[in-house]
């Protein structure tokens, strides 16, 4: 078994004690629930942000602890000087060092676009996101079918959310359906964690028109954002370059800068 499938059999654990604990019903009496909230697509497409989905992480499988002293509010107001397009959360516990409160608690610090970053498998979670404050969910090919990314798709879009799919394989934009907002594409192998920008070039031409491209994973200088535009892409996804640093609010204000047109 893989650290992928680790994690989903995990999840799958998680949710359903979630859902017993908490139900849909009670998440639909959450503020943010009845809110609405900024689109991750606009953000992205505007020309008034800089593409950055800056994101906001303790630790990770393959790294280990990233940063375990930064806070939500150290890191989120300053994600938002930045002129960051979005940010990436992470709401995964038991891999991630995550938890839905930072999420909950970034939405009272910015207006910005959040994006719940987790493992998708179940309604219950959309529903979850939508009552914490997302405004977007990440959807990840390698562990859905069509038929299941689309019915977490078709949920989104009714509670007013975006979805960003992330592919690794040309294979795996198969799996990637009308109501894709935005598609990422990981330039990390979940399964071996080995990291190449080459896995969104080579992908670019045959991602679909309809949806913003975006790139994730292993993005750390400007040239990096650079080669990006030039194949065609409108977002990208830093966590680790940021974070790795004393203060990764003020390394992204400086890496901005550096990439502003």
């Amino acid at each position: 078994m893989n650290i992928l499938d680790k994690i989903v059999a995990q999840k799958r654990i998680e949710v359903k004690q979630h859902e017993e604990f908490k139900t849909i019903d009670k998440l639909k009496s959450y503020d943010c629930y009845k809110a609405e909230v900024p689109s991750l697509k606009t953000y992205l497409t505007d020309g008034e942000h800089n593409g950055i989905i800056s994101e906001y992480k303790r630790q990770s499988p393959s790294k280990g602890v990233i940063n375990s002293m930064s806070t939500v509010e150290d890191v989120v107001p300053k994600y938002e000087e930045a002129g960051v397009s979005g940010i990436s959360v992470l709401t995964d516990s038991e891999f991630f060092g995550g938890n839905k409160s930072d999420l909950i608690g970034a939405r009272k610090l910015t207006t910005v676009p959040l994006l719940r970053k987790d493992f998708m498998i179940s309604p219950y979670q959309v529903h979850e996101a939508k009552a914490i404050g997302g405004s977007a969910i990440l959807l990840i090919a390698a562990i859905l079918s069509y038929q299941e990314a689309e019915e977490l798709s078709k949920l989104a879009k009714d509670l007013g959310l975006d979805i960003l799919m992330e592919v690794h394989s040309k294979e795996e934009l198969d799996i990637v359906n009308p109501l894709v907002d935005v598609v990422g594409v990981n330039n990390r192998n979940l399964k071996t964690f080995e990291v190449s920008l080459q896995q969104s070039i080579d992908l670019a031409k045959q991602m679909p028109d309809s949806a913003v491209k975006i790139s994730e994973s292993g993005i750390y200088t400007p040239e990096d954002i650079f080669l990006l535009r030039k194949h065609g892409f409108q977002g990208f996804l830093i966590g680790e370059n940021f974070m790795r640093t004393n203060n990764p609010g003020d390394a992204c204000i400086e890496f901005s800068k550096s990439i502003a047109q």
